[in-house]
C-alpha cells in the first residue's frame, strides 16, 4: 500500500477517549480486570512465557482475527485492541497507527533530513541522536494514546538504481555504510540490547530483502521476480539486514513485495528460515516478521504462488512470516486450516513472537515499573531537538561546485533573487513518509529572516512544458546581486510505487537555468538541487553556473541549512553516498537486472 493510502485509510480502531476528546488507543490493564489474572502480567516470566500464557486464551477465531495489523485485541480477556503499523523514517510520520493532534501538544514532531542526507553526512553518531530524539518523541505519542510502540523503519536496501522512486528512503547504495547507518539506528531507536530489561520502541527492518522497484515500465514490484545471483545477494543484498538481525537485534523484518529466484519472500522459508533466523540469529522468542502492506495477497494474485488463496496464506504462515498488513489472512486462514495446511502450533508462534515484543517494550507493565511509560510532551528537548535537525541538514548538503569564488556570497550581496519551482517549497523539503513539523523554513524565508532584499519567481514547475513563468524569474533576476536557483526533482517525481524513467533534470528548470546563465552578467548563479540524483553534467561544465549545492531533501530546517552554507556560516562537508549516473544510464541497463557484476548490456 502506498502512503498516500495510508494517510487516508480509515481502518484505524480506537479504543477509549481522553479528557481533551482526543481518540486514544489503550494500554492492557494488569492492576484490575480480566487480564490482571492470565501470567501475561507475571512479571517474573521471561517474555515468551508470557505471550505463550496469552495466546493460550485465545479461541482460534480470535487468532486468526489479530493476524492482520489492525489487531481488534481479545475484549473478553481485556486484551485491548493494537495497530502495528507506525512510522518513523526521519522523525515521527503520519501512518496508519499514528494520530498528530490538531493544535498544542502532539500536534508535531521534529522533521529530520530525508534518509538519504542523513547518509550523506557519513556522522553516525548523528544517527545515532537523530534516532534517540525520534524514539523519545514517539514514546511520548505513544503514552498519550497516539501511537504504538513498533515502527516500521528503517528502509535498508541498497540504491542500487537511481530511478528507484523510493531512494530516497535509504542511506546509500553501499552496503556497508548501510550497515553501520541501521546499527546506530536501531539502538537509538530500540534503546540498546537484549540485556535492558525493557525496550524503548520496537524498530523494523525493511524490505527483505531484493526489494529496490517500484512500477519500471509496466515492471510492478507486487509481481516481480528479482533474479539474484547467490554472490551478489550476500555480497551486495543481504548485509545491511545481517547487520540489521545480528549486530543490531532489531525487533522485526519486514518481508517485501518481490520474489527471489521464483519465490515471494513473505513464503520463503529459506530467506526466512535459513537465512534470516538461522545465519543471522533472528530466532530469539521475541522477534518476528511482517508482511509489506497487502503483500501476502500478492503472494497469489500477482505471484500465483500455493495454488489458492488459502495455500498462499498457509505458505507464507508457515515459512515464518508473522503479521499480514491486509486482511489477507484472516480473510483465508480459516479455509487454510480446515484444509490443513497448517497447525495451531505455527499459528500461535506467529501470535507469541508479536506478544512477546510487545512485552518487550513494556506495554503489559504498569507505568512505575518502566521508564519509557514517564515521556510525555514535556520530556522532548525542543530547541535541542530543532538544533539537531538543522545540523543534520546542514552536515547533509554536498558541495558539487564551486567556481569564480561564487560562495560565500559576498558580503556586499544584498538582494538576493531565489528563482526555481523550489524556493518557496514546504512539504517537499522533507520528502515522504514525513510528519507535521512544528515550521518549515524555505530557502526564501530564510533569506528574508536574515535581513536580504528577496525578489522571488518560481519561473517553471518541476515538471510540465510550462515556460510563461521565465520573465519574471528573469526580471526577478536582474534585480539582484546574486541569483540562486531551487530545484531539481521532489516527490511528485519519484515516489513509493512509482519509478523514474529518466534522470534528467525535468521539466524546463534546465532550459530557464541557461536563460539565467546567458542573462546574469558578473553576479554570481548558484544551483541548488533537491531530491536525490540527477544527471548535473552539463551545469558542472557550465562557466555560467558558478555552484552546484545538492541539498536532498533536508528536512524542516532545510531552508536555514541551505542559507547558512551559502553565507558560509557552515562549511558544507557532505559526500554524495549513491552515484551520479549519465543520463543516458537508463538506455543502457534495464532496471529489472539486478546484477552487480558486467552481464550483456551491464557494465556492473
Amino acid at each position: 500500500m502506498d502512503f498516500g493510502q495510508a494517510i487516508g485509510s480509515t481502518a484505524v480502531l480506537f479504543l477509549a477517549v481522553m479528557g481533551s476528546g482526543v481518540a486514544a488507543r489503550d494500554f492492557p490493564n494488569c492492576q484490575s480486570g480480566p487480564l490482571a489474572s492470565n501470567q501475561v502480567c507475571n512479571t517474573t516470566l521471561d517474555p515468551w512465557a508470557r505471550a505463550a500464557a496469552l495466546v493460550a486464551g485465545f479461541t482460534r477465531n480470535e487468532k486468526i482475527s489479530n493476524s492482520w495489523d489492525n489487531s481488534p485485541g481479545v475484549s473478553r480477556l481485556g486484551l485491548p485492541a493494537y495497530e502495528w503499523w507506525n512510522e518513523a523514517l526521519h522523525g515521527v510520520a503520519r501512518s496508519r497507527g499514528v494520530q498528530f493532534a490538531s493544535s498544542g501538544n502532539f500536534s508535531y514532531a521534529t522533521s529530520f533530513p530525508q534518509v538519504i542526507n542523513i547518509g550523506a553526512t557519513f556522522d553516525m553518531p548523528l544517527v545515532r541522536a537523530i534516532a534517540e530524539t525520534t524514539s523519545t518523541e514517539a514514546r511520548a505519542f505513544s503514552n498519550a494514546g497516539r501511537c504504538g510502540l513498533n515502527f516500521w523503519t528503517p528502509n535498508i536496501n541498497p540504491l542500487r538504481d537511481p530511478r528507484w522512486g523510493r531512494g530516497q528512503e535509504v542511506p546509500s547504495e553501499d552496503p556497508y555504510l548501510i550497515s553501520q547507518y541501521v546499527v546506530q539506528l536501531i539502538l537509538g531507536l530500540q534503546g540498546g540490547l537484549t540485556a535492558d530489561p525493557y525496550y524503548k520502541l520496537a524498530a523494523t527492518c525493511k524490505h527483505f530483502a531484493g526489494y529496490d522497484m517500484e512500477n519500471w515500465k509496466g515492471n510492478r514490484r507486487y509481481a516481480f521476480n528479482a533474479k539474484i545471483t547467490a554472490q551478489d545477494l550476500q555480497d551486495y543484498y543481504l548485509p545491511p539486514f545481517r547487520a540489521c538481525a545480528r549486530d543490531a537485534n532489531a525487533q522485526s523484518v519486514m518481508c517485501s513485495y518481490n520474489a527471489v529466484n521464483g519465490v515471494p519472500t513473505c513464503a520463503d522459508p529459506w530467506l526466512l528460515g535459513d537465512v534470516l533466523r538461522g545465519l543471522y540469529g533472528f530466532a530469539s522468542e521475541d522477534r518476528w516478521v511482517t508482511a509489506d502492506c497487502d503483500s501476502l495477497e500478492n503472494v497469489w494474485t500477482d505471484h500465483r504462488y500455493g495454488s489458492s488463496a488459502a495455500g498462499a496464506a498457509a505458505a507464507s504462515l508457515n515459512a515464518g512470516t508473522d503479521l499480514d498488513c491486509g486482511q489477507f489472512w484472516p480473510q483465508n486462514l480459516p479455509s487454510a486450516y480446515n484444509s490443513r495446511l497448517f497447525n495451531d502450533t505455527v499459528l500461535d508462534r506467529s501470535l507469541i513472537r508479536r506478544y512477546a515484543s510487545m512485552v518487550r517494550v513494556g506495554w503489559f507493565d504498569p507505568p512505575a515499573r518502566q521508564p519509557y511509560r514517564q515521556l510525555g510532551w514535556d520530556s522532548v528537548a525542543r530547541p535541542e531537538a530543532k538544533a539537531l535537525a538543522l545540523r543534520a541538514a546542514q552536515e547533509s548538503l554536498v558541495l558539487l561546485k564551486n567556481s569564480n569564488s561564487a560562495l560565500p556570497l559576498a558580503p556586499s550581496v544584498k538582494r538576493v533573487a531565489v528563482v526555481g519551482p523550489l524556493g518557496t517549497a514546504t512539504t517537499q523539503m522533507q520528502g515522504n513518509y514525513y510528519g507535521t513539523a512544528q515550521s518549515i523554513s524555505t530557502v526564501v524565508s530564510a533569506f528574508r529572516s536574515a535581513g536580504y532584499e528577496v525578489s522571488s519567481a518560481q519561473g517553471c514547475g518541476v515538471t510540465g512544458s510550462a515556460t510563461s513563468g521565465f520573465a519574471a524569474a528573469l526580471d526577478a533576476a536582474r534585480a539582484a546581486d546574486a541569483i540562486v536557483f531551487v530545484g531539481g526533482i521532489d516527490v511528485s517525481v519519484e515516489a513509493e510505487d512509482r519509478d523514474r524513467e529518466q534522470i534528467t533534470w525535468p521539466g524546463q528548470q534546465l532550459p530557464l537555468i541557461r536563460q539565467l546563465a546567458a542573462a546574469k552578467g558578473a553576479k554570481p548563479l548558484i544551483v541548488v538541487q533537491m531530491g536525490t540524483t540527477v544527471d548535473s553534467s552539463e551545469l558542472v561544465a557550465s562557466v555560467n553556473v558558478d555552484a552546484l549545492l545538492w541539498a536532498g531533501y533536508p528536512g524542516q530546517d532545510g531552508g536555514a541549512a541551505i542559507f547558512s552554507v551559502l553565507t558560509g556560516a557552515f562549511a558544507p562537508a557532505g559526500r554524495l553516498p549513491v552515484t551520479q549516473y549519465p543520463a543516458d544510464f537508463v538506455n543502457q541497463v534495464p532496471m529489472t537486472d539486478m546484477n552487480l557484476h558486467p552481464g550483456t548490456n551491464n557494465p556492473g
